[in-house]
Parts: C-alpha cells; sequence; structure tokens
C-alpha cells in the first residue's frame, strides 16, 4: 500500500513538473514574443525619429534660405521705390523744366513777332533793347535816389518839427516790427535789428514787449541802414530789457 502511494505521488509529481514545464514554456515564449514586438517598435521609433530630425534639419536649413531670400526680396523691392521715387522726382522736374523752357520759347516768339510787326532789322531791335535796359537801370537808379531823397526829407521835417513843435512825435511806418538784437543796463540803450531801410528815424519812439506785455520804452538816437540804436526812455522801464524782446512803434502812421 505504502508503495502504491509512493508511486501515486511520483506520477503526481511529474505531471506537475509537466504542467509548469509546459506553463514556464509558454510563458518564455509569451515573453521573447514581447520582448521582439518591443525590440521591433524601438527600432522603427528609432528610425523615425532619425528621419524626422532629417527632415527638420532640411526644413530648418530651407526656412533659412525662404528667409534670406525674402530679405534680399525686400532689400530689392526698397531699393527699386527708392529708384522709382528718385526717378519720379527726376522727370517731374525735367517736365517743369521743359514746360519753362516751353514757355520762354512762346514769349521769344511773341517777341520776335511783335519786332517784326514793328519792320526793324536785327540790328535796330538789339540797338532798341540795350537802350530800353539802359532806361531800365537809370530808372531803377532814379528810384533809389528818390528814396534816399525821400528819406532826406523826411529827416529834415523831422528835425524842424522838432525845433518849431517840440511837443510832436515823430511818426513810424504802422507796419515796423524788429527784435532787440543787444542791450547795455548799465548805459540804458538797446540796439534793434531795424533801420533807415524799414523807415525807422531819429527821435522815433518804440515800445518793447514780451508775450504782449509791455518791457519799456525807447527813443531812437542814431539810425543806419538795417539796424538802429535806441536810449531806453526815463519812467517807462518796466521790466528788465532781453536781446530777442520785440519792437513796434510807439506812433505809428495812420
Amino acid at each position: 500500500m505504502l508503495r502504491i502511494c509512493l508511486i501515486l505521488a511520483v506520477v503526481a509529481g511529474l505531471a506537475v513538473g509537466v504542467m509548469n514545464g509546459v506553463f514556464v514554456r509558454d510563458h518564455v515564449n509569451t515573453l521573447q514574443a514581447n520582448l521582439k514586438e518591443q525590440t521591433e517598435g524601438r527600432q522603427k521609433a528609432e528610425t523615425d525619429l532619425a528621419s524626422t530630425r532629417k527632415d527638420l534639419e532640411k526644413t530648418t536649413a530651407d526656412l533659412k534660405t525662404t528667409k534670406q531670400n525674402l530679405e534680399a526680396t525686400t532689400a530689392d523691392k526698397e531699393k527699386a521705390q527708392a529708384e522709382a521715387e528718385s526717378q519720379s522726382k527726376r522727370a517731374d522736374k525735367l517736365n517743369e523744366d521743359l514746360n519753362k523752357t516751353r514757355q520762354e520759347r512762346d514769349d521769344s516768339q511773341a517777341e520776335l513777332s511783335s519786332y517784326k510787326a514793328i519792320g526793324a532789322s536785327a540790328k535796330e531791335l538789339m540797338t532798341m533793347k540795350q537802350e530800353f535796359r539802359s532806361v531800365q537801370d537809370a530808372l531803377e537808379g532814379s528810384k533809389e535816389e528818390n528814396r534816399i531823397l525821400g528819406n532826406n526829407i523826411k529827416k529834415l521835417d523831422n528835425r524842424l518839427a522838432k525845433y518849431e513843435h517840440p511837443e510832436q512825435h515823430v511818426v513810424l511806418p504802422a507796419s515796423l516790427t524788429g527784435k532787440v538784437v543787444e542791450t547795455d543796463p548799465k548805459w540804458k540803450f538797446v540796439v534793434l535789428n531795424v533801420g533807415e531801410n524799414q523807415g525807422v528815424m531819429e527821435d522815433g519812439e518804440l515800445y518793447i514787449n514780451r508775450d504782449g506785455k509791455l518791457v519799456a520804452k525807447v527813443k531812437v538816437s542814431s539810425v543806419q541802414k538795417d539796424r538802429c540804436i535806441a536810449n531806453l526812455v526815463p519812467g517807462w522801464e518796466i521790466g528788465e530789457v532781453f536781446e530777442g524782446d520785440q519792437v513796434i512803434p510807439a506812433y505809428p502812421a495812420s
């Protein structure tokens, strides 16, 4: 009986061993299959990654090239626009010069036609033109002499009026405006940027103002062509006079 039990135990052990061996073999086969699948997946992933990196490098290179081309195209476009603008300005200038030349031609043709209508020769016309220019020059000289003479007459009238009517003020042009260019607080005089050419006369009085506010009153003591010297009038020194202050006539012509 004991022998039979031992035999049964051995047979049962062998059966369990066989079953365990079959289970382990199947498990090993499954693990090997999984390992193979994972290995193939990893190899495929590495291959895809290498391909992706290669594509990325190519895309980066293409992008860099595209950027360079775009920058070059932009520079060429800006250059072309600048050249087009320059050519447009040049064309406008040429067109303006052409119109001016045409006008001068038309004027010359009209002048020539008027000369031909007179019936004079070219030499006579040249002489007439020179004489006309001489008359024009003389007329301009006369205008300047008349202006100087007129100023001298005004000066004499003012001097005479100062003796005959001491209370009478010297009248200056209503449109006269100027600025203080120099000032001397110690000797109480200023230099103005207006003179005889602008209608300033000796003993003429002007108000000095800054930002629309009265600062002082001055009386002209010396006059040059385009500037004059004026003394501060006592009692009218409301504030300190600075360079750049505005001046207007105290007694403008009506």
